[in-house]
């Protein structure tokens, strides 16, 4: 419940404290006094977007803040709790500050927050109808927001949003994969043909490297046998070859090791020489005799190369990326084979989604329908009780070709005022002023299950007079049984029942406006409630009348 709401340099608020009390209390004051910027002083609590351009001219800031009893409200207890804010003896104090140069900042409970959760917290506390909000009761999504409100279909509908969700998830990956799918058949066969090709040449790491040199040593044969058996001969075969020469030199180092047996090592290192070019002159000799011309071998080799070649030119700059892409295009061959049978799965999955939407949307027409006839039953009631005593209410629920996210019908407010003819949407049959009754019936109707503590309505009553101005105050003093109820109006017979009467007034000093909020009792409501009237707030007959009113109001 509200307690009390502080203003400080608001538009033409210097400052200002507004003490709210339990039941219905009224907001009047002359037109221009003021009053919609206490209302929407209070909407900045409930999230509406902050301007600078609101800030008193001269301050260099603006703060709104009010202060709720949260007793009876465990839920926004436990949401402050999970941001780790304490609420002490049950009560919020929420902030906002307008800073005009600079940021503005919010608060809850002195911590630091931001105006969305805020307004978060604030929508739970208090309930805002503005004086064209009725307007938006002619939008079919508001209708069946209000409906689903009634019938507590709201956490239904939000499972028929996420069955829906799970549909559309589920259409659009098998959309994704029938067109892979088709794009496949012929990417398949390209790849199938790159694959098969690259297998077939059955590529080893480190071939093309081996081909050249065995295609460089046989396209040399000649050159290469000439030369071995050069240095066989003259190192091994010849008469004078190296190693008989180094042979000789061995036998007259052994003469000198006779006399001088220090170059031991002399001998060894000779010993080696001899041993070795003797075996090189013999691996020669090998290898001259191996050496042999052989075209066929260089003809395959370069055909082979030839191929390696035209694989390089097509699928990569080495035999090793060659590979490389044979093996990818293989396991994407492997992947579209599989694509049949993940797209058969989700197929699968998307009417099994697909049956789960329409058992929830098939619950939750069925709720709708239910709550439907509930609240076509009230509003019937209601409506003569508001001067519409030929209304006649209908809630009508149409058939979508498909369904939604919202479910598998539409809902649209009928109504007609006059009897004899048949109920029509409320855009074409309802006047303002009969909307904004339409409006009060529904917001009544509906705050019996409304958990918010608090309504606040801003001139609902606007286009109303008479008869249907006095039904209109009974309907908010019922409402007022069951939550704090304030109301901005302009009409005797509301302010006339109201528990408490808060007045508007706008002075200047010539050269500033400030705004001021009194409440009233004894003569100074008279006064006020015979202005409301009409007639002069001093006269005896006006002010007999007011009292009239107030007399007669129940207590």
């Amino acid at each position: 419940m509200l307690i009390e709401l502080r203003i400080e340099n608001l538009a033409v608020i210097d400052r200002l404290a507004v003490r709210v009390e339990p039941g219905l209390s009224v907001l009047t004051g002359e037109t221009g006094a003021g009053k919609s910027i206490v209302v929407g002083a209070l909407s900045l609590l409930l999230g509406e977007r902050a301007s600078t351009e609101s800030v008193r001219a001269g301050a260099p800031r603006a703060v709104v803040e009010a202060a709720f009893d949260v007793r009876t409200m465990p839920d926004v207890r436990a949401m402050l709790a999970e941001r780790g804010i304490e609420v002490e003896e049950d009560l919020v104090v929420l902030r906002r500050e307008i800073v005009v140069e600079g940021r503005s900042r919010a608060w809850i409970n002195g911590a630091a927050s931001t105006a969305g959760f805020v307004g978060q917290v604030g929508r739970l506390l208090v309930d805002l109808h503005g004086q064209h909000d009725h307007q938006s009761l002619l939008e079919p999504s508001e209708q069946r927001e209000i409906l689903d409100a009634f019938g507590g279909c709201i956490a239904l509908r939000q499972d028929v949003k996420s069955a829906y969700a799970r549909v559309r998830d589920c259409e659009e990956r098998l959309n994704t994969l029938e067109t892979q799918q088709r794009d496949a058949a012929n990417r398949a066969e390209r790849l199938r043909e790159q694959a098969d090709e690259i297998e077939k040449a059955r590529l080893r790491p480190g071939e093309e490297s081996e081909l050249d040199v065995e295609a460089h040593r046989l396209s040399h044969a000649e050159e290469l046998s000439t030369l071995a058996a050069r240095l066989h001969d003259q190192l091994y075969a010849a008469e004078h070859a190296v190693a008989g020469r180094i042979d000789e030199l061995r036998r007259t180092l052994a003469q000198l090791l006779k006399f001088d047996p220090a170059l031991t090592d002399w001998q060894r290192t000779l010993d080696d020489a001899y041993f070795g070019v003797q075996e090189l002159g013999r691996e020669m000799g090998e290898y001259a005799a191996r050496i042999e011309a052989d075209p066929r071998r260089l003809e395959a080799i370069r055909l082979r190369q030839d191929q390696l070649y035209r694989l390089k030119q097509r699928y990569g700059a080495t035999v090793e990326e060659v590979i490389e892409a044979g093996r990818r295009a293989r396991a994407e061959l492997e992947r579209l084979a599989g694509a049949t049978a993940e797209q058969d799965a989700v197929a699968r999955e998307l009417e099994a989604a697909r049956r789960e939407n329409a058992q929830l949307c098939a619950a939750l027409s069925d709720r709708r329908g239910q709550a439907a006839q509930r609240l076509d039953d009230e509003m019937n009631a209601a409506l003569p009780q508001l001067g519409l005593a030929e209304a006649r209410f209908v809630t009508a629920r149409v058939p979508l070709a498909e369904p939604s996210s919202h479910g598998s019908e539409s809902v649209e407010f009928r109504v007609t005022v006059n009897a004899g003819f048949e109920p029509a949407a409320l855009s074409r049959v309802a006047s303002g002023g009969e909307l904004s009754r339409i409006m009060l019936a529904l917001k009544s109707i509906l705050a019996r299950q409304d958990h918010v503590p608090t309504l606040i309505f801003d001139e609902i009553d606007a286009g109303t007079g008479g008869r249907a101005a006095h039904r209109v105050a009974e309907r908010l003093q019922a409402v007022a049984a069951h939550h704090q109820v304030l109301v901005v109006t302009h009409l005797a017979q509301v302010a006339s029942r109201a528990n408490h009467h808060l007045l508007v007034d706008k002075r200047s000093d010539g050269e500033r406006a400030s705004v001021d909020v009194a409440a009233l009792d004894g003569d100074a409501r008279v006064r006020e409630i015979a202005r409301l009237l009409g007639g002069d707030p001093e006269s005896r007959v006006s002010q007999a009348h007011a009292r009239e009113l107030l007399a007669a109001a129940p207590a």
